[in-house]
């Protein structure tokens, strides 16, 4: 009798989010320590963060910026909506132009299926699994944090094999 691995039969299964993020606590910046490969990101040679701040009517602003293969900063700005008010772990951003807003295929899923306690480290991913980020306060994490991550994102059926570590240079503060 043949079985199905077990990372086959976790992907059957929906993915979750962390129990509760508190917000405050979440904002700030994050440096990026590995992805899945994906098309909006593909000129990102390395050192990139994502910033995120808290606005007065209860969205976050979102700032990606990397360094690209000639060496020059990208910077991509848009917004996040909380979709989960229960945990806010479940986000919908987007960097589309305001005006197309209203358009729903505009708006990326942006669950937090991982999170350290001390919010050092955070695992985000999409509930279909293309996406997924290990993002860090700090350009590096400790093996064992990283391990963490790795188990956090493998246990939500991640295939943790499709990551790619993200290059980290000296940070401005």
């Amino acid at each position: 009798m043949l079985t199905a691995p077990a990372e086959s039969v976790l992907a059957q299964e929906p993915v979750g989010t962390v129990d509760a993020v508190d917000l405050d606590r979440y904002v700030g910046r994050w440096f990026e320590i590995a992805r899945f490969p994906n098309r909006f990101q593909r000129g990102c040679a390395g050192d990139v963060t994502a910033s995120y701040t808290r606005r007065a009517d209860g969205r976050i602003d979102v700032v990606n910026r990397c360094r690209a293969g000639d060496g020059r900063v990208t910077e991509a700005s848009g917004i996040a909506r909380v979709v989960d008010p229960r945990t806010s772990a479940k986000l919908k951003v987007r960097f589309a132009p305001a005006w197309l807003s209203f358009l729903p295929w505009v708006w990326g899923d942006y669950w937090i299926v991982g999170l350290a306690q001390d919010y050092s480290w955070a695992v985000v991913g999409s509930p279909n699994r293309d996406y997924l980020w290990i993002l860090a306060r700090t350009p590096a994490l400790e093996a064992t944090d990283y391990a963490a991550a790795l188990a956090t994102a493998r246990a939500s059926g991640f295939d943790v094999d499709r990551l790619v570590p993200t290059s980290q240079g000296p940070t401005p503060d």
